[in-house]
């Protein structure tokens, strides 16, 4: 397979999981680290690694993660945590089921390795997402899929407006309004480096459902062709 691809990777304050993340991001690929105002040295450590580092100033993941998009170039695009917990090695199968056109939208399921990969609190919030998520769209889908690929100019065709952590399910949302083929593949999911900015707290979890409920209640919109 011979596409160009660029990795998006959202940061802030991961400074200790970078170079892991970066190592494995497959060879030919370009890195491109949203900083969302690190304040630990990520961004000048992911420039010295190899990356393209874009400044996002608007706090949010969702904003770190569009502003990843309009900077990438590549006939395709993936996204993936930047914490260490998912391995963007794992891409490559993602891009190559879109380009062979056996999907549009590939999701990473996340199958936790270690029980304290994927606390209970998050694992709830995860199931209650994901029932949302199929009586909404018809998807069987039973993750949110931080890590994903698609093609970059159907992404921008889908006009995603949330900028924070109903990001990925606006994304999902649309690309099933849309009618895309949409898809999932089983992941290891590794404990994070650090603690998570969304899911490391009850709190945290429940104020991304309650933005991803927002974005479960829009009604369908034209998609730009």
């Amino acid at each position: 397979m011979n596409a160009t691809v660029d990795v998006v990777l959202p940061c802030l304050d991961e400074a200790e999981a970078l170079p892991w993340v970066l190592e494995r991001i497959p060879a030919g690929w370009r890195a491109v680290v949203v900083d969302n105002g690190s304040t630990d040295g990520s961004p000048e450590l992911a420039r010295s690694l190899g990356a393209t580092v874009v400044h996002e100033p608007r706090r949010g993941f969702g904003a770190a993660c569009h502003a990843g998009l309009l900077a990438a170039e590549a006939d395709y695009v993936c996204f993936c945590d930047c914490d260490a917990s998912l391995d963007p090695g794992l891409l490559p199968d993602f891009v190559r089921r879109v380009a062979d056109g056996e999907a549009d939208l590939v999701l990473g399921r996340r199958r936790p390795r270690t029980r304290d990969a994927w606390p209970l609190h998050a694992r709830a919030g995860n199931l209650a997402l994901a029932r949302m998520i199929r009586s909404r769209t018809g998807l069987p889908l039973h993750d949110l899929g931080p890590l994903r690929a698609a093609r970059r100019k159907d992404l921008l065709g889908l006009a995603l407006t949330d900028r924070r952590s109903g990001y990925p399910l606006q994304m999902v949302v649309r690309a099933s309004d849309a009618g895309w083929r949409v898809t999932e593949l089983d992941v290891p999911y590794l404990p994070r480096a650090g603690r998570s900015k969304v899911t490391g707290t009850w709190r945290g979890t429940w104020q991304a459902v309650r933005d991803m409920r927002a974005v479960l209640r829009e009604r369908p919109r034209p998609v730009r062709e």
